[in-house]
């Protein structure tokens, strides 16, 4: 399989983990587990804080210390813990600071698959501002994909959901691990 079809593939998991919850868990906790509005709120901000936080701590660690595709991995082995750790959860307090843990490894994963499939497409000498494009455009369909997933199945109030977002980034985190080595920043000062 062409490397343009692993990236493709890398980039359906990507969005399709956060397809599977991001829109339907409002719902499962309110009328699941009983949440009240702002409990949920506070839930949800999750995302915008460690959106503003973790990529760029991220990015220096790739940078400076540890490969993109092995950062990658981990964030989702973590992604993926959270995600099942939470769907067991039934009180808000908790929810938040398990949800915080997956904010705060997922939001980076957004730019490291950026990372990756830029670095694979260079090293592949193809034109990355002509191939990426199609690429992440699978991530958008996976995100879909995921959301149809959840409806089609009844999953909306369950915690099903949550569930299959961690088995979707388990299979990301190991699907990763085949992809091609990206060396940091400080390697790739040293070889030109």
């Amino acid at each position: 399989m062409g490397i343009k079809n692993r990236l493709k593939i890398m980039s359906f998991l990507q969005y399709f983990i956060w397809g599977s919850w991001l829109v339907t868990l409002g719902s499962y906790m309110i009328n699941t587990l009983h949440f009240n509005g702002a409990s949920v709120g506070v839930v949800y901000s999750t995302k915008g804080l460690a959106a503003v936080l973790m990529p760029s701590l991220i990015g220096i660690i790739v940078d400076k210390w540890m490969r993109a595709n092995r950062v990658y991995t981990l964030c989702h082995l973590v992604c993926a813990a959270a995600l099942f750790y939470a769907a067991s959860i039934n009180e808000p307090g908790l929810m938040f600071w398990v949800m915080l843990i997956n904010a705060m490894t997922f939001m980076p994963t957004i730019a490291l698959s950026n990372t990756i499939s830029y670095s694979c497409l260079e090293k592949a000498g193809l034109d990355t501002v002509s191939n990426f494009p199609p690429i992440r455009v699978f991530g958008t369909i996976g995100f879909i994909v995921a959301m149809w997933t959840i409806s089609l199945l009844g999953l909306e109030l369950s915690n099903m959901q949550l569930y299959i977002a961690s088995g979707a980034s388990l299979l990301l985190a190991a699907y990763s691990l085949t992809l091609p080595s990206i060396p940091t920043a400080n390697k790739k000062q040293n070889q030109t």
